[in-house]
């Protein structure tokens, strides 16, 4: 989480072996990414970027066995395997009735399911996310977030996320990292991370934080800068 423009999505392609680092490195399971095979990168590390846009035409099934590409080759073209991950990742994601759909004719929750079940379809350990819950509406984004949290906890796969939206983070997150100017100024869990004084110094947000009434996580109430209510002197007085 951060502020525009502080780095959060650079930092998400640079552990996706997108962006190299100008200095440092990004391991994967202790060994330098850059260095690594494209396709076993691929076969280890799913990124779904913000906005991706599919092909005009492309139907859901289709689109979700892009996701298999990683495990074919030359001497193993589709294979049942193949077939089967797909048909898990629909059914995780709720497409299979959705199959035979074109993309285009989608929702905008739907047509960001259908990328998120390829990313699954990729069976990876480690999935990337950029901003998977923008343009939608609350409903859809509680149950994006929702899924990717039974992905982490009921799959053990590790789930990194991209969010503008501080209490999803807090409702949904284990862990939370805030940038801000390039830097990470905050890392740990909802309720040690999302406090007044932290959102003050990564967002300049003047605001009071308090529990959920009915979960463990915080909740950021902004403090508002200006009250309508409060009626203004007039030039007499």
């Amino acid at each position: 989480m951060g502020p525009n423009g502080c780095g959060k999505s650079t930092l998400l392609k640079t552990l996706a072996r997108v962006i190299k680092p100008s200095t440092g490195t990004v391991e994967l399971d202790g060994r330098p990414i850059h260095a690594l095979p494209t396709r076993e990168v691929a076969r280890r590390l799913a990124l779904l970027p913000q906005g991706p846009v599919a092909p005009e035409g492309l139907r859901v099934r289709e689109l979700v066995a892009q996701g298999r590409f990683p495990h074919r080759t030359l001497l193993r073209q589709w294979s049942p395997a193949d077939t089967a991950a797909v048909a898990v990742a629909m059914d995780r994601t709720n497409l299979a009735e959705l199959a035979e759909a074109p993309v285009e004719g989608l929702s905008g929750g739907q047509r960001q399911r259908a990328w998120i079940a390829m990313a699954l379809a990729q069976e990876t350990p480690i999935l990337l996310l950029d901003e998977p819950t923008t343009f939608l509406d609350l409903k859809v984004q509680v149950d994006i977030l929702t899924l990717l949290s039974r992905i982490a906890h009921e799959e053990g796969r590790t789930v990194v996320v991209v969010l503008h939206e501080i209490n999803m983070a807090a409702a949904f997150a284990d862990r939370i990292v805030m940038m801000a100017g390039g830097r990470i100024l905050a890392e740990g869990a909802p309720r040690e991370v999302v406090t007044p004084e932290t959102l003050d110094r990564v967002f300049g947000l003047a605001a009071d934080v308090l529990p959920a009434p009915r979960g463990r996580y915080p909740v950021c109430i902004p403090a508002r800068q200006f009250d309508p209510l409060q009626r203004l002197p007039t030039a007499a007085e």
